[in-house]
């Protein structure tokens, strides 16, 4: 179990290592994003969210095409992979590049490693449901794309998708001020609460 462990522990620094030297370039940027995400001043979920509503109303302007999205979103994914490791150091400094820092990038890669391993594993975990149960499987599927198919059917497609984004872009801060974990132990309470008064009404 235990040498299990350490090789599971010694892949996982293999890849943070792996990953950290791919992104390199993008550091202070992926730092300062990190400390506007975590909502390290009191404005700045402000900001993320002014700047999330304008672009969402530029795209509703604009009213782009399926494929004129695609291509402008590619192209400035590839401008941005270009231009960003080159202006960065200028724009940032390269030579402030603190120990700090060099630590909080680090634990930012390890963090996005760890969710790539939950993603595949909830993967194969569907995979194995579907091999072992495969009843099980079809329902939940069907059931949970007619669901999202509902809902997508009474929302505007545009909007849906500005709500998703703001909720992921606000949700690193949401967990790093601890207001999940308050609203969801309060809603535990809550909910404790009815099934115990639900209890006694059946007794």
């Amino acid at each position: 179990m235990a040498e299990g462990d350490n090789k599971s522990a010694n892949m996982l620094a293999q890849e943070t290592a792996q990953l950290e030297e791919q992104l390199q370039g993008w550091g202070e940027v992926i730092l300062a994003g990190d400390r506007v995400l975590r909502w390290e001043k009191p404005w700045f979920p402000g900001a993320v969210m002014g700047a999330t509503t304008v672009l969402f109303l530029l795209i509703y302007y604009l009213d782009p095409s399926v494929l004129t999205g695609l291509s402008c979103t590619v192209m400035l994914l590839c401008l941005a992979d270009y231009l960003v490791p080159t202006l960065a150091p200028r724009v940032f400094g390269s030579n402030k590049w603190t120990t700090e820092q060099q630590q909080r990038f680090h634990e930012i890669c390890g963090n996005l490693v760890k969710t790539q391993r939950r993603i595949v594993g909830w993967w194969k975990r569907l995979c194995a449901l579907k091999e072992e149960k495969p009843k099980m499987y079809f329902a939940s599927v069907i059931s949970s794309l007619l669901t999202v198919a509902w809902i997508g059917q009474q929302v505007h497609n545009l909007f849906l998708t500005y709500l998703i984004v703001s909720f992921l872009l606000l949700l690193p801060g949401l967990n790093q001020h601890g207001i999940i974990t308050k609203y969801a132990g309060m809603a535990k309470r809550e909910i404790n609460k009815l099934l115990k008064q639900k209890e006694k009404k059946n007794e």
